[in-house]
């Protein structure tokens, strides 16, 4: 079992940044592709950012592309999601969340992932 707890959320003016970090425990990350997911007020829950376990290939979501960025220190089992330039639609609780091995074809799939953390609010203010 893997359990996820993310950390580095709160609130940021416009254009501001944040890092979000995603501790893994239970099983090392280095077999886990990690993903980043938000969901936003009255919004589904949508795909954001995920790196796959041999981090051949990185995805972001046409949104976040240029101005956030995921990465992984399998030495810490800690996967982060950096965020700059914030925009007040970026605001949304974040979750991290892990699959086994690779993504494939389905790296933007909520039901691809197996373990997910509680979430993390990131407000953006204007």
């Amino acid at each position: 079992q893997v359990q996820l707890v993310e950390s580095g959320g709160g609130l940021v003016q416009v254009g501001g940044s944040l890092r979000l970090s995603c501790a893994a425990s239970g099983r090392g990350i280095n077999t886990l592709s990690m993903g980043w997911f938000r969901q936003g007020p009255g919004k589904e829950r949508e795909f954001v950012a995920a790196i796959p376990w041999n981090v051949d290939t990185i995805y972001y979501a046409d949104s976040v592309k240029g101005r956030f960025t995921i990465s992984r220190d399998n030495a810490k089992n800690t996967v982060y999601l950096q965020m700059n330039s914030l925009k007040p639609e970026d605001t949304a609780v974040y979750y991290c969340a892990a699959a086994s091995y690779g993504l494939g074809a389905f790296y933007s799939r909520r039901n691809r992932y197996a373990y997910w953390g509680q979430g993390i609010q990131v407000t953006v203010s204007s």
